[in-house]
């Protein structure tokens, strides 16, 4: 196992809602299929997961608080609050991991609003429409970065 491999992927708002919510945008897999999925990809890669969702701003804000003492790099879709969360953002800033921002759907084909990501540039890299598959190219960027870290 690498030295650094704890990857905790944070899911935000309404993607407890996957499988039911919009499968033209989100794909028909449930939360818990996708993280299934993840988990999967990240143990041929030699990664271990940890998730984390809720539909509360506060909870998502306190576990980026925490993330520095279970991980060692993020995974990070904020669902909505990509688009308006300065708290999200501050906090994720505060934690100062590796990220990698993932969205299901491709935002820049959607509504102008979607667009707009205010944790993006804190994040090493942004994957965006390639449903769970985004997933596992988040795994494998976080993967590397991690393995340069380390040497």
């Amino acid at each position: 196992m690498l030295a650094h491999n704890r990857i905790m992927v944070l899911h935000g708002v309404n993607l407890d809602q996957l499988g039911s919510r919009d499968p033209e945008h989100y794909g028909s897999l449930t939360l818990a299929q996708l993280e299934q999925h993840i988990a999967g990809w990240a143990a041929e890669l030699e990664l271990e997961t940890r998730f984390f969702q809720t539909n509360l701003e506060g909870e998502f804000v306190e576990q980026l608080h925490h993330s520095r003492e279970l991980a060692d790099a993020l995974i990070l879709n904020p669902g909505a609050w990509t688009h308006y969360s300065w708290a999200i953002r501050d906090a994720l800033e505060i934690a100062g991991l590796p990220t990698v921002e993932v969205h299901l759907s491709d935002v820049m084909r959607r509504e102008e609003f979607r667009r707009v990501s205010v944790v993006g540039d804190l994040c090493v890299a942004t994957v965006s429409g390639k449903g769970a598959d985004g997933y596992r190219e988040a795994l494998e960027l976080l993967q590397r970065r991690l393995a340069e870290s380390a040497a």
